[in-house]
């Protein structure tokens, strides 16, 4: 037990006061606030500015259109109107584009007798999906108010009718209805998951080049000399295990103190409400445990047959292959958290500390699925502790011999 807290004592300190820890526990938050900062103003005014033309045969439905684009004060688009248009219009359109005059050009045509509309977008982006969604729906609101209108309701009336309305989301937990925000509860759940899979994925490789680095400077073999090898990988796992804890602690408090701030009151408002409860912190903290001495095992195992740090980053891909499959379900588990593969997906143990998570932000599963994870996870970590410390004893002392699957089931016997 000695050795262990010395190896973990040393594996900590060296870490901490290193310089990767104290730049990335300060750049990392910034960086991802400023990521999503810049990702919800982009979505925002996204398109704005931009100088458009609505061509119709139709001058009223023209109008309609162009008075609908200009509701939206964030977008401060430019639309002119030509209408009734021609077929010698759409040319002078197709080269007002061509010339950069105007960004696109919306041609509308629309029977006299049954009223149905065909629209074609042009313009010089072919990705401008922002755009193509604003015109759309500007055009339906239109059409709908013409129709309104031709069916003897009045204009004033009609606008009141086609305006949208804002639905305040609440969920229901335990019988009572509580504060809620789809935005924010899943940009909680995203930062979140992205906070555990970044740090036991990054302190699992941590472990992974602490056991290559001490492996090609021969260091071992002098420390195996008066310490065990279970022991060595035990002090590994604790040392560098506590450092992920204590970058998640200084997130958290810095988190809290923020919380606290003016500047927080006015951003955490309407749409952008988050809500994180005390049973959602503690489960995030065993599922970090437990995730890391998963991957951590997995990575000194795995380290133990490579020869050197570059070999043991072309086998990570591999290791990480079940976390990008949880973040690639991400939006299908938010939406559907009760369904059938989210939940096999949330038990099996390498994505369970991800999916699971993202399932409890979302909507609180059964008690019972929440243990059953937690034990098959912790059930995953033992043997593939088991399985990694019989093979880090025998590789850690192997040189110049490539680590074949046959090769490891011999050092398991040896063990």
């Amino acid at each position: 037990m000695r050795d262990i807290r010395l190896i973990a004592k040393r594996e900590y300190l060296e870490q901490v006061r290193g310089k990767a820890f104290k730049i990335t526990t300060i750049l990392i938050p910034v960086i991802f606030a400023v990521v999503i900062a810049i990702s919800v103003l982009a979505g925002k005014y996204s398109g704005s500015g931009e100088h458009f033309v609505v061509a119709a045969n139709n001058a009223t439905l023209a109008e309609d259109v162009r008075a609908q684009l200009l509701t939206d004060k964030d977008a401060n688009l430019k639309v002119d109107v030509v209408a009734p248009a021609a077929a010698s219009d759409r040319q002078q359109l197709i080269d007002q584009v061509s010339q950069k005059q105007i960004d696109g050009y919306l041609w509308l045509t629309q029977d006299a007798s049954s009223g149905k509309t065909t629209a074609i977008y042009a313009g010089r982006s072919s990705g401008d999906f922002t755009t193509a969604g604003r015109l759309s729906d500007s055009l339906d609101k239109a059409i709908l108010q013409q129709q309104l209108t031709g069916h003897g309701v009045a204009a004033t009336d009609a606008a009141t009718l086609t305006k949208g309305v804002k639905i305040k989301t609440r969920q229901v937990r335990d019988g009572k209805e509580m504060d809620s925000s789809t935005l924010g509860t899943f940009i909680a759940a995203y930062v979140m998951a992205f906070l555990l899979t970044f740090t036991v994925m990054m302190y699992g490789m941590n472990v992974g080049r602490s056991v290559i680095q001490e492996k090609t400077s021969r260091i071992f073999e002098v420390m195996l000399s008066t310490v065990e090898p279970k022991n060595m990988l035990a002090g590994k796992l604790i040392g560098i295990g506590a450092v992920g804890l204590t970058q998640l602690a200084i997130w958290a408090a810095a988190a809290g103190i923020f919380s606290t701030t003016a500047l927080a009151a006015s951003v955490m408002t309407g749409d952008f409400q988050i809500h994180i409860s005390i049973p959602e912190i503690i489960l995030f903290a065993v599922y970090f445990l437990l995730g890391y001495a998963l991957y951590s095992t997995l990575f000194a195992g795995l380290a133990a047959t490579c020869e050197s740090e570059q070999e043991l980053q072309q086998y990570a891909p591999l290791a990480a292959v079940p976390v990008w499959l949880s973040f690639s379900m991400i939006t299908f588990i938010m939406s559907n958290p009760n369904s059938f593969w989210s939940v096999v997906v949330s038990l099996f143990p390498p994505c369970a500390p991800i999916a699971m998570f993202l399932r409890i932000a979302s909507q609180f599963p059964p008690m019972w699925q929440i243990a059953l994870s937690l034990v098959l996870l912790l059930l995953s970590v033992v043997f593939v502790v088991w399985f990694s410390s019989r093979i880090y004893r025998i590789g850690i002392l192997m040189y110049g011999k490539r680590a074949t699957i046959p090769e490891m089931l011999r050092w398991l016997r040896y063990s």
